[in-house]
């Protein structure tokens, strides 16, 4: 396999580890503080994500740091991603608020 085929993959495999980590990690804010044992809930979830992306970056690196950095890039960039999908919309001041703090 030719070694800008493999960083492609790396990259597409680091990508998705992100997705499933922090895609996970939305997830279970969303749905562990209504659970019984959220304290079970948040550890089980970290401890299942963590190992998940440890093993994937220990597979995809192959003993090659290059895949393991290019890895870590798409990872980082799954997580902007993630992040910016799942942000709550900001509330825009009403006009009152505006009006007043512009009168001072």
């Amino acid at each position: 396999m030719s070694e800008t085929l493999s960083l492609i993959l790396a990259l597409a495999a680091g990508f998705l580890l992100g997705v499933i980590f922090f895609g996970g990690l939305w997830w279970t804010v969303q749905k562990g503080p209504s659970s019984k044992q959220p304290a079970l809930w948040f550890l089980g979830s970290l401890l299942l994500r963590t190992s998940t992306v440890m093993v994937g970056f220990y597979f995809t690196s192959d003993n090659h740091w290059e895949r393991l950095i290019i890895c870590l890039l798409g990872f980082i960039i799954a997580r902007r991603i993630v992040v910016r999908l799942t942000r709550q919309p900001e509330e825009e001041p009403n006009q009152l608020t505006k009006e007043t703090t512009h009168a001072t």
